[in-house]
């Protein structure tokens, strides 16, 4: 269990992310890619990076980067922008001797080893490779899913800040795992090892994260500083930009009509069936009907919170809404094999 110890002081400076953290987004999800953990939230996704990036960009990533285990802090550095080409030429600004303390904790395996001994010396030409990397994976990866994961991160934040006016910094800080617990200004997380965290007035960072999964994560180095990276509560699948253009989302609405496909483009950060029935001008009942209507043909899942019910897409119901092939993920929608909805096809 992890015992973070907070005095009045750190309370006053800890902070929540409105925004994704471009470099801990690119580490995680390289975990998520070498893994089959979360297939409704990262399965389509996940199979078409596996098919499109090639083995010479994500390669020394994977190397840096294991799913189990140390990843070097250095990838992930502090900053206040949310800026991608900041936050990596920070990262290989990060001097010399970090770098080669942090390359001296991972477990390489033997087909790495040299090029984690190039990085660990900070070499000019192994500090391009790995910036250069880097970019090219982010660009492949996620740059064009970056507005549904931002989406998703906001979406979260705003969720924190209601814990946050209803309940007071415990309840907030609870809520980012299942058995987190609040006690006496100590943060007990049973997620992690052993260990006591002392903030001694720094604060902490609380940074929502998409591709985070199940149990938060931080940096070893706890004289860095302090940062908690958790996941989102809603983790939808991700929709490709290129893929939600007006074209598709007319023929989807004509398949299976106006109101029905707006309901379904509403649900992918999640929304009430008040929420619902608000963004789409139509009565409570109407709105009931068309997410029960959803959820029979397998587009949405419906789970209760409080006193509401929050609706979220499922991967066939984003399958939908990106104009892919829920099983192949490349396939135009008017070509895409759309088994259960075509029995609830309706207005």
């Amino acid at each position: 269990m992890l015992r973070i110890h907070f005095t009045a002081e750190d309370i006053a400076r800890t902070t929540l992310a409105a925004e994704p953290d471009p470099l801990w987004e690119v580490l995680l999800s390289l975990h998520m890619l070498q893994v089959e953990d979360g297939p409704l939230a990262y399965g389509a996704w996940r199979q078409r990076m596996r098919r499109r990036l090639q083995r010479e960009v994500v390669g020394p990533l994977a190397a840096l980067a294991p799913p189990v285990g140390y990843s070097p802090d250095f990838l992930t550095p502090t900053s206040q922008s949310s800026d991608f080409g900041d936050a990596v030429d920070l990262m290989l600004s990060t001097p010399r001797h970090r770098v080669r303390r942090d390359l001296s904790l991972l477990k390489p395996n033997r087909t790495s080893v040299t090029w984690v001994r190039q990085l660990s010396e900070a070499r000019p030409e192994s500090l391009h490779r790995l910036g250069h990397s880097v970019r090219v994976y982010h660009r492949s990866a996620l740059a064009a899913y970056w507005p549904s994961l931002r989406s998703a991160v906001q979406a979260d934040n705003r969720h924190r800040m209601h814990q946050l006016t209803t309940g007071g910094v415990g309840s907030m800080l609870t809520g980012i795992h299942p058995q987190a617990r609040w006690q006496g200004q100590v943060l007990e997380i049973p997620a992690f090892p052993d260990g006591e965290m002392r903030l001694n007035g720094r604060g902490l960072r609380l940074q929502p994260s998409y591709f985070c999964w199940k149990q938060p994560t931080k940096l070893m180095d706890d004289q860095l500083p302090p940062v908690l990276v958790f996941p989102v509560q809603y983790a939808g699948g991700l929709l490709h930009k290129e893929r939600s253009s007006e074209d598709t989302q007319e023929r989807l609405a004509s398949l299976v009509g106006r109101t029905r496909a707006t309901v379904l483009a509403l649900t992918v950060e999640g929304a009430t069936t008040t929420q619902l029935a608000r963004s789409c001008s139509i009565t409570l009942a109407t709105a009931s009907h068309q997410t029960a209507v959803l959820r029979d043909a397998g587009l949405i899942i419906s789970q209760r919170r409080g006193k509401s019910v929050i609706h979220q897409a499922t991967q066939l119901g984003h399958a939908l809404l990106e104009g892919t092939d829920p099983w192949s993920g490349n396939t135009d929608l008017h070509e895409s094999r759309l088994p259960s909805a075509r029995s609830h096809c309706g207005p």
